[in-house]
């Protein structure tokens, strides 16, 4: 079977789009890469303190009255996050 020119244009293209796919495909993973490593960096961080300051965040939940306090501080934490929204729609 003798092979032309005008089959293996198609094959080519296929090729290229195939390659620019995975070229595509390995940047979305270096990015979900580093968006992890830093999500597991964040993570470190806080359980370093959680150790260090000997805080037992299991043992703490279990108290009475524990939901009320992460109530407080979820809507302290919606304050804060409105604040700061407004303070950027203001300009500083």
């Amino acid at each position: 079977m003798d092979v032309t020119r005008d089959d293996t244009e198609p094959l080519a293209a296929e090729n290229e789009r195939l390659r620019a796919r995975v070229a595509e495909l390995e940047d979305q993973l270096a990015e979900q890469a580093a968006r992890t490593a830093e999500a597991v960096a964040r993570a470190q961080d806080r359980i370093y303190w959680l150790d260090r300051w000997h805080i037992d965040l299991d043992s703490l939940m279990r108290r009475p009255g524990a939901g009320a306090i992460t109530a407080l501080v979820d809507g302290l934490r919606r304050v804060r996050h409105r604040l700061q929204r407004l303070r950027r729609r203001l300009g500083g």
